[in-house]
């Protein structure tokens, strides 16, 4: 298969002005990965798909990762002249700056008739809260539908054009995200009804006290 370099290089020549980079993966299996923006990526997902020397037929895995936002410090070296002669002083501004959180989709594609892959796509949310969505990519490829549901049910991203987007591990009036780094677990579990382990402090927390001072079990 050709490097990932060269295949970023046919989209942006293919599609001029979409969002197409290469992301470098530090680790020690330096898996690097295709980032596109969320306007770009259903057609570009599809061109993976088609284009005759990927034929990117199979999504074996979509997952999702939340990004929280964070302080970026920034550090600036500004060189000051030594008036009596000497050499330069060199020192540090460090700048801080807020970088907005996002949620990231990961897919990772590979090819059955040509047998490689894989190609790591990934695509992000504008924010976390009122436009966490991405273009669906079931249309492409229908294995990641219940993947798709998943990260949707965990981390709350909206897949636009998904074909049956309703939550799949958890129950419909389930509050919240369990995958968000910010998630915090509730006190009481209204479905348990015998607390048990570690919900016994919870519940007796959480739940008022019965007729001559104990807690209900």
């Amino acid at each position: 298969m050709e490097p990932l370099e060269q295949i970023c290089s046919r989209l942006l020549a293919r599609f001029p002005g979409a969002e197409v980079s290469v992301l470098p993966n530090p680790g020690p299996a330096a898996q690097h990965s295709l980032l596109v923006g969320r306007a770009s990526v259903r057609e570009i997902a599809e061109f993976l798909r088609d284009d005759p020397l990927l034929r990117l037929d199979y999504c074996s895995n979509a997952t999702g990762v939340d990004w929280p936002e964070k302080v970026i410090v920034d550090v600036t070296k500004v060189t000051t002249p030594d008036p009596a002669g000497g050499p330069p002083k060199v020192s540090e501004v460090k700048t801080e700056r807020l970088q907005p959180g996002y949620l990231e989709v990961v897919y990772h594609l590979y090819s059955m008739e040509l047998r490689h892959g894989p190609v790591v796509l990934r695509t992000r949310t504008v924010n976390r809260t009122d436009q966490a969505s991405v273009p669906s990519l079931t249309p492409v490829w229908r294995s990641a539908e219940f993947q798709e549901r998943e990260i949707f049910d965990l981390f709350g991203v909206v897949f636009e054009g998904h074909p049956d987007l309703r939550r799949i591990l958890m129950w419909d009036g389930f509050k919240d995200h369990p995958m968000r780094r910010d998630y915090v677990e509730p006190e009481d579990y209204e479905w348990e009804p015998t607390p048990h382990g570690d919900l016994v402090e919870k519940a007796k927390r959480a739940r008022p006290p019965v007729k001559g001072g104990e807690p209900v079990a």
